[in-house]
């Protein structure tokens, strides 16, 4: 079955009309003087199988087929035994598809250590099904590297995770942002060995600020202690220049940190939102004072809506939601050049859906959010961007804004798997693995030859950082 086939209706979970299909056909030709009977179980006629004869049998294919919630769906509009209670432990009244999602979901790290009273909240936020739970686990997966190796670029200094979570930076170092205990530069990857023991599963880099994730969900900060230096007139008088745990974080098991330039968010594994300060005159929907480091959950439309990735840009907010019809941008915080998509450069206090994907016929995928311009890839592989097109960063042929999403066309005979974006430049990697890069080519930060602003070019063969092992 295949539910991404273009042009499938959307399955819906819940209110599926009954149609009963009892028995499974084998329709495979065989030549007549070859045909043998088929032993079947009960009183079938000879090439039957009924489905009910061995349902714990059943169960177990369409576990380890690894079938995709849609295909689950599927099963059950069209086959009334797959919507019966399965009389299977851990729940009996539970349908063989949803024993099938939930056996899915004890697979994954993130679901693993949770709870039952955790995974039934979990359940509910997600709508109430198993096979929802489970699609939202999966888009978390397709957004993060967890237990690969990443690297992720900051402004002025970069972090490298390896796949066994040690962590190596390089880089400015005038905060302590580099986690080696002192405020010198590295120009070579260095490990944080204070970090010894302790897995890193993702990373996030800022202005002088990096925040670390363990695979426990614990966070880690170091370098500048406060933001907002530029808006507040206020300078940090703080630096730590060693991974330290945030104790205000130590309830909340966290999968996922953003950077921007005057508040920081994360995520937790529940798919909720929670900022640091910012949240003067209700930037981020809540009152707090610039050195708040208290976390505050992002209230309004996402109070009850999954969240399976973050992107912060320098002062605004992008959230990749799992809704049962379909994955959905929100955005919030500062409008200007149109980066929150909604077709105004007006400022947003609380998230705010952006409508323009669902004009599109695109399911958003991964989201980035650039200082001044942001980007998603949809689950077709289309490339969107849309704000501040200075040095043509949206790939438009052009430098204007764009203040709703719009589609690359340059890069339309692409399938497109993931995208990056920085103060005016974008990354696109495509499924066969070529990378695409524009926007701003000054210094060659493209990865070019040339330093040509605007036009959508590739780059075929890209250099791993042998200090990194």
């Amino acid at each position: 079955m295949d539910a991404t086939a273009s042009g499938t209706p959307t399955i819906q979970y819940h209110n599926i009309p009954d149609q009963p299909i009892t028995t499974i056909v084998v329709a495979t030709p065989v030549p007549t003087f070859e045909r043998r009977q088929r032993h079947c179980f009960g009183t079938s006629i000879p090439g039957e199988f009924p489905l009910a004869a061995n349902p714990s049998i059943v169960l177990h294919v369409l576990t380890a087929c690894n079938l995709d919630p849609q295909d689950l769906a599927k099963l059950e509009a069209t086959c009334s035994f797959f919507r019966q209670p399965a009389n299977f432990a851990p729940d009996f009244e539970l349908s063989m598809s949803e024993l099938a999602a939930l056996d899915m979901c004890q697979k994954r790290g993130i679901f693993k250590p949770m709870t039952a009273e955790q995974r039934q909240e979990l359940k509910q936020r997600c709508g109430g099904s198993w096979k929802l739970v489970l699609k939202f686990l999966l888009a978390g997966e397709a957004c993060f590297r967890r237990e690969k190796s990443q690297a992720i670029a900051g402004p002025g200094h970069s972090i490298a995770v390896t796949s066994k979570g040690t962590v190596y930076s390089f880089g400015s170092n005038s905060s302590g942002q580099l986690g080696h205990g002192t405020t010198e530069e590295e120009w070579r990857p260095r490990q944080i060995r204070s970090l010894q023991g302790i897995r890193i599963v993702q990373a996030a880099a800022g202005a002088g600020r990096t925040m670390l994730i363990s695979d426990a969900g614990k966070v880690y900060a170091f370098g500048k202690d406060s933001f907002g230096e530029t808006e507040y007139g206020v300078q940090g008088s703080k630096l730590v220049t060693t991974p330290q745990l945030v104790e205000s974080l130590k309830d909340i098991f966290v999968v996922q940190a953003a950077i921007g330039n005057f508040f920081t968010a994360v995520l937790s594994r529940e798919g909720r939102v929670y900022t640091f300060s910012w949240g003067n005159d209700s930037k981020l929907g809540h009152q707090t004072e610039p050195n708040d480091v208290e976390p505050h959950p992002l209230l309004g439309a996402l109070e009850n809506v999954p969240v399976v990735q973050i992107a912060a840009g320098y002062c605004y907010l992008l959230a990749l939601a799992c809704q049962p019809n379909g994955m959905s941008v929100y955005s919030v915080g500062c409008g200007l050049g149109g980066k929150l998509g909604h077709g105004s450069r007006t400022d947003e206090k609380q998230p705010r859906l952006i409508e323009q994907f669902q004009l599109l016929n695109l399911q958003p995928m991964v989201v980035a959010a650039g200082a001044w311009h942001a980007a998603v890839v949809g689950q077709d592989g289309r490339v969107c961007t849309w704000g501040w097109g200075r040095y043509g960063c949206l790939g438009h042929g052009n430098e204007e804004c764009e203040s709703v999403p719009k589609v690359v066309e340059a890069l339309s005979n692409v399938k497109a798997v993931h995208v990056a974006t920085g103060d005016y430049t974008t990354f696109v990697v495509s499924d066969d693995g070529d990378v695409y890069s524009f926007g701003c080519g000054e210094s060659a930060s493209l990865g070019h030859s040339t330093a040509t602003d605007g036009q959508v070019l590739v780059i075929t063969a890209l250099f791993p950082i042998s200090y990194i092992t």
